[in-house]
């Protein structure tokens, strides 16, 4: 008869326990095909537990196929494939790590965590459990919840100048998501243009879904679009408002010619209106979308820079020819952003607490980066860089005077706990013209911290 260790179960019960050893005995094949199993008590008082304990593992293995039942003759093993032998497994891929913990990151293109509004968002939380648990607990519509699609029409409306329907948006978790939507909407055949140098995630995300991506050039004002009929595009992914990395904000006589060629190539323009929200000199130029007669273009925001990056919150507004085709192909996803951040997102901007929020932000942005600007150009390194910033956005260009490729200069400067990032890692087609030059984002800088941050600087760059 079989025995099993009954003591060492590591906190299994006794019936799932006996029920485990009884299994990988069938399936190695000790117990074989046809082979009789004791009786229930007979089993009991071998292993010193109760017939209880048998029975309970015996049903679990008759449930699950392993054992047959033969009327007045008992349990047996019923015919299974055998397992094969262990064959040495390949070693299992490690964990990513998470990021170090860097002196200085001036790739990251954070926010500053500090200054989320946690006392307001704590406010309307509790009002929205309180006061809206029935419609919080109601499905969501496939294109977000009204009452937020309404208040960000209602936003768009007042601050961009935008008239657009909340019909017309849908809202997703992030932009990569809402990036995967689009793609699908355009369909495989679509060949779509992105600006080079770029946000590579862009590329990768289109990509990875199996569309047509080219990569074009990029001018002092932005996508020409001669490139886009170059390239054969028939849409285009491009970030007019403050591009990242390199910065251009694309002027209007620019804007209109991209609008013609949209209609007169049948074709879409993408607008990516990241990081348009901080614009520190001037009036924002208007966005495409209120400028476009034609509805050709695909506005698209997220409230990662705004509010913060951990709210995967974003939506795009669709021209009518795409609306129709979204609800016609794409309406049986459901909106993958919880119930609960819709809500209380809603009432964060229909209360005016969104708008208050970005006035503090702005005028905290513009104190850091002047603050960061002024350190750099004091800096120990200031006669071998000069830099480019348009008054917008959260990063700026710093071309270095340095003849040391950028690997060379990454790897040193992370040697010592700093992190670069290089305008030549956001190209897809590589040009001399991108190397030594750092995209610095600034919104993550301390300026109590600023006169440590330079020094590291140019100790990693070995400019001083």
């Amino acid at each position: 008869m079989r025995t099993y260790v009954m003591e060492d179960r590591n906190g299994l019960p006794l019936y799932e326990h006996l029920y485990r050893c009884i299994r990988r005995d069938i399936l190695d094949g000790t117990l074989a095909a046809g082979e009789r199993l004791p009786s229930k008590r007979a089993l009991a008082e071998h292993l010193h537990i109760s017939v209880m304990t048998v029975e309970a593992a015996y049903r679990q293995l008759e449930a699950e196929g392993y054992l047959t039942v033969r009327p007045q003759r008992g349990f047996f093993a019923a015919p299974v494939e055998q397992l094969p032998l262990p064959a040495a497994s390949a070693p299992v891929p490690p964990e990513v790590p998470e990021a170090p913990a860097w002196r200085l990151d001036l790739r990251s293109n954070r926010v500053d965590a500090s200054r989320f509004p946690v006392s307001a968002w704590a406010r309307l939380t509790r009002r929205v459990l309180t006061e809206d648990i029935e419609s919080l607990l109601q499905p969501v519509p496939h294109q977000g919840l009204t009452v937020l699609r309404q208040a960000i029409a209602r936003d768009l409306r007042e601050y961009k100048g935008m008239a657009v329907s909340p019909e017309q948006i849908v809202v997703g978790a992030g932009a990569e998501y809402l990036y995967l939507l689009l793609a699908q909407l355009l369909g495989r055949d679509a060949v779509l243009a992105v600006e080079d140098p770029g946000y590579p995630r862009i590329r990768q995300v289109y990509g990875k879904w199996g569309a047509v991506c080219r990569p074009v050039p990029l001018d002092s004002q932005g996508v020409p679009p001669e490139a886009l009929d170059a390239a054969g595009a028939g849409a285009v992914h491009l970030s007019p408002a403050h591009h990242y990395p390199t910065g251009l904000v694309t002027p209007i006589g620019r804007r209109q010619a991209l609008l013609r060629w949209a209609e007169r190539a049948d074709g879409i323009v993408i607008e990516d209106d990241y990081d348009s929200e901080f614009h520190f000199t001037g009036r924002p130029i208007p966005t495409l979308q209120s400028i476009d007669p034609a509805g050709r273009v695909v506005y698209m925001n997220t409230f990662s820079q705004t509010i913060s990056p951990s709210m995967r919150v974003g939506f795009m507004v669709l021209p009518p020819r795409l609306l129709e085709r979204y609800r016609r192909e794409l309406d049986f996803y459901a909106c993958t952003v919880p119930a609960l951040d819709q809500h209380v997102l809603a009432r964060f901007l229909a209360c005016g607490a969104y708008e208050q929020h970005l006035s503090r932000m702005r005028k905290e942005y513009r104190q850091r980066r002047d603050a960061v600007l002024a350190a750099f150009r004091s800096g120990p390194f200031r006669d071998r860089i000069s830099i480019s910033e348009q008054g917008a956005g959260l990063h700026f260009l710093l071309r270095l005077d340095t003849k040391e490729p950028d690997p060379i200069l990454r790897d040193r400067a992370a040697a010592l706990g700093v992190r670069l990032g290089f305008l030549s890692e956001y190209a897809a087609v590589p040009s001399p013209a991108y190397d030594h030059t750092l995209v610095v984002n600034y919104a993550g800088l301390d300026p109590a911290a600023l006169p440590e941050a330079v020094d590291l600087l140019a100790r990693a760059l070995a400019l001083s």
